[in-house]
């Protein structure tokens, strides 16, 4: 192709405009063409270039698309979260050779440790001596524990079960169990952050209850299986007891005796009442409530006054002759807190009902210590309650189709322990 500077010498002066132009349209042509080849080879490359680093993904439709590398993910931090089985090795370097020994047991002892990231554990060691049955809950423990996950439950990162070592290592608990709040003077805690305490423990138990796929039943409820985090805040922990429980089944069959003297339910010492479901708990949770109300363990010999003994029994005498001051005075409530006091009471008493039946659900619980719920006054739950009686009070829970009534008319039930 010529300079279009040489046209004019071979063409006359209209001939060389026209062709001029042309020459000119055809390489405008041709420079756009280059633009356009330059520029899909560059968008082809990136994308070849982001395919290698960014997710993989296919289209479904207009408005759907299916991400492999972030579905990758979630499943790993799903699996992240489940209880990782830990070597003898690992045991020994996370307590560092076993230093810190926090506390023990007739299961063995607990002792704190680290994991390699700074994060703090404790860790449950069970004696080589422990037998079968130690051997069963520890399993109990790792297969509901793996099921759930609450802010109101202990965490257990993992575990390791070897012939030599048999360990849990869940979440550190900076301020230990309920208990040795509850019953000494030296760390006793504000009556307003006992009742979060209360509430805290009812929302885990609720979920254990309602929440989860499968009902969890946990069967030993007490304040030394209450542990608090360095904000005080309470989480449940050690499921050794606890069961698994079909939804469809209203009762459950675990085998044995289950909990601990004081708290357990009145089913799990006889055969009169056989339902041993997630009522268990709810009696138990009563019991603690008492605790936590007046700060003192429910069957204390040392009162000054005998009929203070058994504090459930004094607090619905109490109760039942209209004297709730005094109850509030000897637990040593300020007026700011007199109604959540009296909510708790409340609860405690309905929670403790002799008819398994007769007890509220969680739901309930939480609903009524929180407020939201108005608590109809409780009856005697130191009698035998007939299922037979025509008369009853009815407390409704936050399921519409869930309740729970005490009949009016009582035979007399008098409570060993």
């Amino acid at each position: 192709m010529l300079p279009l500077i040489l046209l004019p010498i071979f063409f006359g002066d209209t001939a060389s405009v026209v062709v001029a132009g042309i020459v000119v349209i055809i390489m405008f042509k041709l420079i756009l063409r280059f633009i356009r080849e330059t520029r899909m080879q560059s968008i082809n490359s990136s994308i070849a270039t982001q395919s290698e680093a960014a997710p993989m993904s296919y289209s479904m439709s207009n408005h759907t698309k299916i991400e492999i590398e972030p579905i990758e993910r979630f499943i790993n931090n799903i699996l992240k979260e489940k209880p990782v089985r830990f070597t003898p090795q690992n045991i020994l370097d996370f307590t560092q050779n076993y230093a810190m020994k926090l506390g023990s047991g007739g299961y063995g002892v607990v002792y704190k440790g680290q994991f390699p990231n700074g994060i703090q554990v404790a860790v449950k060691v069970l004696n080589k001596t422990s037998g079968e049955k130690a051997e069963e809950q520890f399993m109990a423990e790792v297969g509901i524990m793996s099921r759930t996950y609450h802010i109101n439950l202990v965490k257990l990162y993992g575990f390791c079960f070897d012939k030599s070592v048999k360990a849990l290592v869940y979440e550190y608990m900076e301020k230990g169990s309920l208990d040795k709040y509850l019953y000494s003077q030296a760390q006793a805690l504000e009556w307003e952050k006992l009742h979060v305490i209360a509430t805290g423990t009812a929302k885990g138990i609720r979920y254990l209850h309602e929440e989860c796929e499968q009902k969890i039943v946990h069967y030993d409820i007490k304040p030394a299986n209450v542990l608090l985090t360095a904000e005080l805040f309470p989480k449940a922990a050690d499921f050794g007891l606890a069961c698994l429980c079909d939804r469809k089944v209203s009762h459950g069959t675990p085998t044995g005796v289950r909990g601990t003297p004081g708290f357990a339910a009145p089913e799990m010492w006889t055969s009169v009442l056989p339902n041993k479901n997630e009522k268990c708990d709810v009696y138990s949770f009563g019991m603690l409530l008492f605790e936590i109300l007046g700060r003192r363990k429910n069957l204390d010999f040392k009162q000054d006054n005998e009929s203070r003994e058994w504090f459930p029994q004094w607090v619905w005498n109490k109760f039942e002759q209209g004297e709730m001051e005094s109850i509030i005075s000897l637990c040593g409530v300020e007026s700011k807190d007199r109604a959540k006091a009296e909510r708790m009471c409340q609860v405690a008493l309905w929670c403790i009902q002799y008819q398994p039946d007769a007890r509220p659900s969680m739901t309930g619980v939480v609903r009524m210590l929180e407020g939201e719920q108005e608590i109809v006054p409780p009856v005697n739950p130191f009698y035998y309650i007939s299922s037979t009686e025509a008369d009853s009070k009815m407390v409704s829970t936050t399921d519409s189709s869930s309740s729970f009534n005490v009949k009016d008319n009582c035979e007399t039930y008098s409570q060993s322990g």
